[in-house]
C-alpha cells in the first residue's frame, strides 16, 4: 500500500479504470467483485468506492469511454462525402478493425452483456447511431442510382451488424491481418451494393414466387396439352405412324439395299 499513496488522484483513478476494463473484459460484470479489484489494483476497497462510488460506477464509466472512442472512430471514417462510396466502406471497415485490434479489451467490455439501465448507454444503441449514419449515406446513393430508398435502413443495419459481428468474430481468432479481412467485408459488401435490384424479390420460396411456380406449371400443362391434339392425329394414320417409327431409322434401308447390291 506505500507505493499507491504516490500516486495522485488522477492516477489512481485511471489505474482503476484500466484494471476494471481487463478484468471485465476477461470475465464479464457480474463475474468480477470488488474485492476483486481493489485487490488487482492493490489498494482498499474504500478507495474503489472513493472514484466509483462501486462496481457499477466503475463500470459505467469504462463503458462511456469505450463507446465515446468507437464512435468517434467511426464517425470519422464516414464523415467523408466526397469520397466514393466503396472507399468510405472500406475506412469505415478497416477503422472498425484498427479499433479493435488497438483496443481489444475495450472492445471484449463493449460486446459482453452489460448490466446497464439506460439503453442509450448500450453498445446496441451505439451500433444504432452508426446504422443512421450509413443511412444517409446510402440514400444519398440511392437516389443517384435511382433506386428505391425504402429498403435503406435495412441495408444500413445489415452492413454495420456484418462488419461489427465479424469483427468481434475475428478479435477471438485473428488468423488474417485485418487488411485482408477489411478486403473479406468490402468485397461481399460492395458486390452486394454495386449489384442490387430496384425492386428485390424472392426467387424460390415464399407467397409470391410459391405463386409464380404455380402459374408457370400451369402454363407448361396448357402447352402440353395443346400439342397432344397434333399426336393423336398423326396416330390415326397408319401410314404416318409408319413414317414416324422409320423416321428415326434414317437411310438404314438404302444401306441394306446397297449392301445386296455389293453382295
Amino acid at each position: 500500500m506505500a507505493h499507491s499513496s504516490r500516486m495522485t488522484s488522477l492516477q489512481r483513478r485511471e489505474q482503476l479504470i484500466t484494471v476494471g476494463r481487463a478484468l471485465f473484459a476477461a470475465k464479464g460484470f457480474e463475474a468480477v467483485s470488488m474485492e476483486e479489484i481493489a485487490a488487482h489494483a492493490k489498494v482498499s476497497k474504500p478507495i474503489v468506492y472513493e472514484h466509483f462510488g462501486g462496481k457499477e460506477g466503475l463500470y459505467a464509466v469504462i463503458v462511456d469511454r469505450e463507446m465515446r472512442a468507437l464512435i468517434n472512430t467511426l464517425a470519422a471514417a464516414l464523415d467523408a462525402p466526397t469520397l466514393h462510396p466503396r472507399q468510405i466502406v472500406e475506412r469505415t471497415a478497416l477503422a472498425l478493425l484498427t479499433y479493435i485490434e488497438e483496443n481489444a479489451e475495450g472492445f471484449q467490455v463493449l460486446v459482453r452483456d452489460s448490466p446497464s439501465t439506460d439503453p442509450s448507454g448500450s453498445f446496441s444503441s451505439l451500433l444504432g447511431d452508426i446504422s443512421m449514419r450509413v443511412e444517409d449515406i446510402l440514400s444519398e446513393a440511392f437516389k443517384r442510382q435511382k433506386l428505391s430508398t425504402k429498403g435503406v435502413p435495412y441495408y444500413a443495419q445489415m452492413l454495420v451488424g456484418m462488419t461489427v459481428f465479424t469483427g468481434q468474430y475475428w478479435a477471438d481468432r485473428p488468423k488474417v491481418s485485418k487488411e485482408q479481412l477489411a478486403a473479406y467485408i468490402v468485397d461481399l459488401a460492395w458486390h452486394g451494393l454495386s449489384r442490387l435490384d430496384s425492386k428485390p424479390q424472392l426467387r424460390f420460396e415464399g407467397a409470391r414466387a410459391q405463386r409464380e411456380a404455380h402459374r408457370e406449371a400451369q402454363r407448361a400443362a396448357q402447352r402440353e396439352a395443346q400439342q397432344q391434339p397434333h399426336l393423336s392425329t398423326d396416330l390415326e394414320h397408319g401410314g404416318d405412324t409408319d413414317d414416324i417409327e422409320n423416321a428415326g431409322m434414317g437411310a438404314q434401308p438404302q444401306n441394306v439395299s446397297a449392301e445386296q447390291q455389293l453382295a
